[in-house]
């Protein structure tokens, strides 16, 4: 949801997360997803999809509409004109629901339920505190590492933290809190997740020289998957499991970096892990989906001496158009952004780990005035 643009330039000096796993190590048997719509919005499994998702307004080409598409996941946003014709070009990491009921003034009268059984983890409580207002973060465990669904732009929250609820509790009311929405398109913005990155607070205070206000459960640490695709597979096929989902995402791009231990990501989501990963190698092949969503580490005996890309899926127009800027290039050949950069440091765990001195701004009147001598 938030655009990672901004400068980059990586260095000596950056260390990779430690952590000592054994590839072997037991997971508890895989259970299904069982997920359940979050609202009592149910036209997703209908043929009327324009009835689920909200929409957003558009100006291209000197015409305004109001496209429900951009409603969905994916790049379904700021259209441009490319070697391949128009393309929507700017990611929704999530997907905006609609409500089916308001009260007199406009206001949405619909509750947020959890999508599964799991943990309220996060609660953004401030209407300001982020891009997404109000938000609740919840944290499943179907036994193939931790992921997070989360509810954004909320009116108000009806949960606790660390609560287990169940698909179906109850946990807020939808709302219109956050930037760019007003009451007209009052709706519920939900994505599901992973963890990028356990120190993500180091990476984040190196990069923005700010206080980061939400831990790990920043949205700019959360990569997601199209979450109304699984809701669509989960209402027909109620044994579905997330790896089973997670394997009919196609691979875009990899990039190679080189191996210095093992990455955080992979410790936790054994399905990450390809290959031999206690087996030397030079270094670490990290494959993508084309909206940046980590799919596989495998080691690989190339010798890289920084993140490089190793292959990409061809086309014709900029890959920057289908990678949310995470690499640029064209047909066969791409290399990694500024921004790319930042996104392989934030998963890699290769940034600073001591915390950046924020000096603080000091205006005229805090200036200390001189004493005339008498």
């Amino acid at each position: 949801m938030i655009s990672l643009n901004f400068l980059s330039s990586l260095g000596r000096g950056f260390i990779y997360t430690a952590v000592t796993i054994s590839c072997s190590v037991a997971v508890s048997a895989e259970q299904p997803m069982g997920l359940k719509l979050p609202t009592v919005n149910n036209y997703l499994f209908t043929n009327t999809p324009q009835k689920f998702y909200m929409y957003t307004y558009r100006s291209f080409g000197g015409t305004t509409t109001k496209p429900w598409t951009a409603g969905k996941y994916g790049y379904v946003r700021i259209l441009r004109n490319t070697s391949e014709g128009v393309l929507a070009t700017k990611f929704h990491e999530g997907i905006d629901i609609r409500p089916i009921k308001r009260d007199s003034a406009g206001r949405p009268l619909d509750l947020i339920k959890s999508i599964a059984k799991g943990k309220v983890v996060h609660i953004s409580a401030s209407a300001r505190g982020s891009n997404y207002g109000r938000y609740i973060v919840v944290e499943h465990n179907w036994g193939s590492g931790k992921f997070y669904s989360l509810y954004a732009h909320l009116d108000t929250i009806q949960s606790t933290l660390g609560q287990q609820v169940n698909a179906g509790t109850v946990i807020g009311k939808m709302g219109y809190t956050g930037v760019g929405i007003n009451r007209e398109r009052a709706h519920l913005h939900l994505e599901l997740n992973v963890m990028t990155q356990r120190g993500y607070d180091h990476w984040h205070t190196h990069y923005f020289g700010s206080a980061n206000r939400h831990g790990a459960y920043n949205g700019m640490n959360m990569s997601g998957m199209d979450v109304s695709k699984a809701l669509i597979k989960s209402h027909s096929n109620k044994g579905l499991k997330i790896t089973q989902f997670i394997k009919t995402i196609p691979v875009y791009f990899k990039v190679t970096i080189p191996r210095r231990g093992t990455l955080d990501v992979a410790s936790r989501y054994p399905w990450i892990r390809k290959g031999n990963h206690s087996a030397a190698s030079a270094s670490w092949e990290i494959s993508y989906s084309a909206t940046g969503f980590p799919l596989a580490i495998a080691p690989s005996m190339r010798r890289v001496s920084k993140p490089m890309v190793s292959y990409v899926k061809p086309t014709k127009s900029n890959h920057k158009y289908h990678t949310r800027g995470i690499i640029t290039g064209k047909g066969n050949s791409a290399t990694l952004t500024s921004s790319g950069l930042k996104a392989v440091s934030l998963l890699t765990g290769d940034y600073p780990r001591k915390p950046k001195v924020i000096k603080p701004k000091i205006s005229p009147e805090d200036i200390p005035k001189a004493i005339p001598v008498e």
